[in-house]
Order: structure tokens, then sequence, then C-alpha cells
């Protein structure tokens, strides 16, 4: 068996519909939607409503980790206007591209940037959402946890600590355990870019060591000083940033 594994996506239906080339399934951990390009400003949900420079402000608030003065900033620019209606109208024109790009099957979940209300309405026959659920793949049991957990930057799909743990205690006993942020392991959660520790989740690392899966594969962390470390019987992967890299990593056994 071949799997292909992609995550933070962000906008990069090129390479998407590429991505299940020679592999009997894709699996998908989330963050398909392209917000803000930290890397090129002027692409994005943001840059499209303000423009470029308001896009290079606000990437400037956050790297800082200026959090309150970025979202001042960002009410600032968006008074007068429906945001959520125009960021659902955007996310829509996304999502229709990228669930279109999806090969069958794929196995997806969300991540901390998506709306997962919308998912039902794009996800076409043979491509399977899974969230705290396990699925049956070439003999061997994937289990899934989407979303972030919550932080400063109030991304779409975050959320508590306790619903999060109850999610990864659902899956049980499993071979491979997917999610999209990576477990509570600094080398494993910081950024070299942006140079700050993103959220790890403390309930994987204790499923890591608890029920010892072959593989702990997530994204989220888009330049982490570790891609790749063995915690007990279990090696954890951080599959890449999908959106730059436009490569899936393979899975084979």
């Amino acid at each position: 068996m071949r799997v292909h594994v992609v995550s933070d996506v962000h906008g990069n239906s090129e390479d998407l519909e590429k991505a299940g080339a020679g592999a009997d399934a894709l699996i998908c951990l989330g963050d398909l939607v392209l917000f803000l390009d930290y890397a090129d400003h002027s692409r994005g949900i943001f840059p499209d409503l303000f423009g470029a420079e308001n896009a290079d402000r606000l990437v400037e608030l956050r790297t800082a980790r200026r959090f309150e003065e970025a979202r001042a900033f960002g009410n600032r620019l968006w008074a007068g206007l429906d945001r959520n209606a125009a960021i659902e109208s955007a996310i829509r024109a996304q999502y229709a591209e990228l669930f279109a790009a999806f090969p069958t099957p794929t196995y997806a979940t969300y991540g901390n940037v998506d709306m997962p209300s919308l998912w039902p309405e794009y996800a076409r026959p043979g491509t399977t959402v899974l969230d705290g659920e396990r699925v049956e793949i070439g003999g061997l049991v994937f289990g899934f946890v989407g979303g972030g957990l919550r932080t400063p930057m109030r991304t779409p799909y975050e959320i508590d600590d306790e619903t999060y743990a109850a999610k990864i205690a659902a899956l049980g006993e499993v071979d491979v355990i997917c999610t999209h942020i990576p477990p509570e392991v600094p080398d494993l959660c910081y950024d070299t870019v942006a140079r700050r520790f993103e959220r790890g989740s403390a309930a994987l690392l204790e499923a890591i060591h608890t029920v010892r899966p072959k593989y702990s594969l997530f994204g989220h962390v888009h330049q982490p000083l570790v891609r790749r470390m063995r915690i007990g019987a279990t090696e954890c992967v951080n599959v890449g940033h999908f959106a730059s890299s436009g490569t899936p990593w393979t899975l084979e056994w």
C-alpha cells in the first residue's frame, strides 16, 4: 500500500490535483484555506480585500507577537463591512476549487483555519471527512483529529484542550494518528521562520506514549526545527508545508 499525505494546503489546488498520483489514497490534514500568505503578502483573502500594504502591516504585527495591536488594526479595516459574509464568500470560492481537486479516495480532517460547517457542502463522493474517528486503510487503522488548540491568533477552528483530548481518547487503539497539530514537544512545535512556538497537544503526546501507534502524522508548523523524531515506538512526522512544497509525504507498507 502507498498513501500520500499532505497538510497546510493553503490554496494550492494546482499541486493538490496531482498529489494522489501513484498512491492508493490521499490523506489531507487540513488548512485548505489561504487567508494570508506569509511568504507572499499579495496572496490570500486578506490582501484581496485590503491590499498588500495592509497585509504587510498585519504580518509585521503578528510576527512581533503584538496580537492585540494586530486585532485592532484588522478591526479598523473591517469597520463598515460584513466581515463574516465576506470571509465566508471567499472561503466558499476556495473550497469549491480545492475539494474538486481531491482524488478518490481522500481521507481528510480540518485544520485550525478551516470552517468545518462548510465541508459537507463541498466534500464529494470519494472524500471521507473524519474528526475524532477511525478508518481502516490497507489493513492499518488510522485515527483522525482535526483543528487546533486555542491561541491569541483566534483562528476559525480552535477548540479547548478538554474537547481536543476527548477526541484523541475516542480514537482508541490505532496504527496511525493523523492530526493537524503536532504533539506537545518543543522541537516539533517551534517554527524557525516565524520564530515562535506553535501550540502542540499534550493529549496527543500522552496517546503516543500509551497507545504506541506506528506513526503520528501532522502539519501546522510550516518550518519546524525538527521534522521527524521517534518517541518510543512511534515515528512522529511533520508531513510538510504543502502550499510551498507541492509535494506529498509518502507512507508505504
